[in-house]
């Protein structure tokens, strides 16, 4: 670990000081690591929406009974079929379902099967979170596990 000197403003540290009470952290530097961790996330997944491979997670709400949306849904991943690795449902009340699914291909495809899902009628919610990977990387000395398979 490496030991960090940062100045922040008054303001600035009162409303870290919230999040940090809010959220439950234990210490600041356990807070601004996850936080630092969060704002990286989101820049790769922005500059990554121009291309490259990512892992995804689609989560959206519908309402089960709008008409065709279950065939139109159903329809739009079978057009994808690359894309999609699994899918949770859940039935949230009478009239309302989500569903996760786990999403792997190039950024741009991902996006676009996942706007095309959210736009459907009677999805009420939706919201995709992108993580970019890069399938050249090579894990790090600290975080070396012995070589397993993925299929």
């Amino acid at each position: 670990m490496h030991r960090v000197t940062i100045t922040l403003d008054d303001d600035l540290m009162a409303d870290l000081d919230r999040m940090i009470e809010q959220h439950g952290y234990q210490n600041r530097s356990e807070a601004i690591r996850d936080f630092a961790r969060a704002g990286m996330q989101q820049a790769a997944q922005d500059a990554g929406k121009a291309g490259g491979e990512c892992v995804a997670a689609l989560v959206y709400v519908y309402d089960h009974a709008a008409r065709d949306l279950s065939s139109r849904l159903v329809n739009n991943f079978h057009d994808h079929h690359d894309l999609s690795l699994a899918t949770l449902h859940v039935h949230l009340d009478n009239d309302n379902c989500m569903e996760i699914t786990a999403l792997k291909g190039r950024t741009t495809d991902v996006q676009h099967l996942a706007d095309h899902v959210i736009a459907e009628r009677g999805v009420r919610y939706g919201r995709v979170v992108m993580i970019p990977t890069d399938p050249g990387a090579k894990p790090s000395a600290a975080r070396k596990r012995p070589a397993h398979r993925h299929t």
